[in-house]
């Protein structure tokens, strides 16, 4: 990478990581603690914003429901 776009401190960190051989097995492991980790986060911050907005269950349905245009129809996409 140019310096304009130094590495960040995860990119460093998983470079360290990489530098050693790891089994297949502990990297399968890593990669889902990461996906979890990420998931989680994620999660966590939609439901900030879907506090602060005050959403609820109804909303939900009401958005799974906005477009109930069948399949196949020539209406649908």
């Amino acid at each position: 990478m140019s310096a304009a776009h130094p590495l960040s401190n995860i990119q460093q960190e998983l470079l360290k990581l990489y530098s050693s051989d790891i089994a297949e097995a502990d990297l399968l492991h890593i990669k889902r603690y990461l996906a979890k980790y990420f998931a989680f986060k994620a999660i966590g911050e939609a439901d900030e914003v879907w506090d602060k907005k005050g959403y609820t269950n109804e909303t939900m349905d009401q958005w799974l429901n906005e477009d109930e245009t069948p399949y196949g129809t020539k209406d649908s996409h």
